[in-house]
C-alpha cells in the first residue's frame, strides 16, 4: 500500500542578516530540508549573501523577499510596535509604503534578476493594515504575468498569546484580499513561539507543528530561523542561541524522522492549489 505524502513548505527568514543565517539556509536548502528563504534585501551585506543563491539553490528551493519595515528599512522604519499602531489608525503615508516596497523589490531583482518567487515580512509587517493592500497593488503591478505566492501569517491559536496576535493583525483580511487579486497563499503558518528552550524543547515543538500539518486542510508553511555560529557580531542578535537550536535540530536524522512520522513531504509555492 502507497502512503500519500502531504505537502508542506518549510521556509527559513532572515537570509542576509548574517554570514552564520545565511551559511545555514544554504547548507540546509542544500539538504534538502528547506524548500523555501525569504531575503532581507534592504541588509548591508545582501549582495554578498545574494551569491550564495546559486542556480542550483534557486532549482531546490523558492527565494522570496522578507519585506521589512522594522530593521534596515530606510524610507519607513518604526518599532513594531509603533508600526503596528501607525498602520492600524492608517497614518503612513502610501506614497511611502509604495517607495519602501519598491526599493526592497528592486535590490531582490538588481542581485538575483529575477522576481521573488513569494513575500512575507519580516515580524509579519505584510500583512498589517494599508500595508498588506500596497504590497498587492503593487506585485500585481510588477508581476502581473507571474505573480509571486503569499505566506499569510495565520498560526494556529494553539500555540498561544503570540500566535494570535500575529493572526490577528490581518491573517484573514489579507487572504481575502490575496484571493480576489488572483495571488495563491499558503493557509497556515507554523512555527511561532517564544525562542526560548534548548533544541530537545525545539524538537518538541516541531513534533507538535508537523503533526498539525498533516492533520490540517490546505497548505502550511513552517517558517524557521537557523543559524551557525559566526562569531561575536551575532551577541547582538536576541534569538541567537534559538537559532542554533533550530539548526541543530534541522540538520539532524531527528528532522527525517519526524517528516517520515507526519507523513510529510517538502514543498515549494507551486504546491499551492487554491
Amino acid at each position: 500500500m502507497t502512503t500519500t505524502m502531504k505537502p508542506i513548505i518549510i521556509s527559513a527568514d532572515d537570509f542576509a542578516q548574517s554570514a552564520g543565517i545565511d551559511n545555514a539556509i544554504i547548507a540546509l536548502i542544500e539538504q534538502g530540508r528547506l524548500s523555501a528563504t525569504s531575503c532581507m534585501t534592504l541588509s548591508p551585506r545582501w549582495s554578498d549573501a545574494a551569491k550564495l543563491i546559486t542556480p542550483e539553490i534557486r532549482q531546490k528551493a523558492d527565494i522570496g523577499l522578507h519585506l521589512d519595515f522594522t530593521q534596515y528599512a530606510q524610507t519607513i522604519r518604526h518599532s513594531l510596535p509603533v508600526l503596528i499602531a501607525r498602520t492600524l489608525s492608517h497614518s503612513l503615508s502610501t506614497s511611502k509604503i509604495r517607495s519602501a516596497i519598491n526599493a526592497q523589490l528592486d535590490s531582490f531583482e538588481h542581485e538575483l534578476n529575477t522576481g521573488p518567487d513569494y513575500v512575507d515580512g519580516h515580524q509579519h509587517a505584510h500583512q498589517l493594515p494599508q500595508i498588506r493592500d500596497v504590497l498587492l497593488e503593487v506585485l500585481g503591478t510588477r508581476y502581473k504575468n507571474q505573480l509571486p505566492w503569499i505566506r499569510i501569517a495565520n498560526p494556529p491559536v494553539q500555540d498561544g498569546f503570540k500566535a494570535r496576535v500575529i493572526k490577528g493583525l490581518g491573517a484573514a483580511q489579507l487572504g481575502k484580499q490575496a484571493q480576489i487579486a488572483g495571488f495563491r497563499y499558503s493557509q497556515h503558518l507554523l512555527g511561532v513561539y517564544a525562542f526560548e528552550g534548548v533544541a530537545e524543547d525545539y524538537k518538541k515543538q516541531l513534533d507538535a507543528w508537523l503533526g498539525m500539518a498533516k492533520m490540517t486542510d490546505g497548505m502550511s508553511a513552517l517558517m524557521c530561523h537557523p543559524a551557525l555560529v559566526d562569531g561575536p557580531q551575532d551577541n547582538n542578535d536576541p534569538i541567537y542561541s534559538a537559532r542554533l537550536n533550530e539548526y541543530s535540530v534541522f540538520n539532524s536524522e531527528q528532522f527525517t524522522q519526524l517528516m517520515q512520522k507526519h507523513q510529510l513531504s517538502l514543498a515549494r509555492g507551486q504546491a499551492i492549489t487554491q
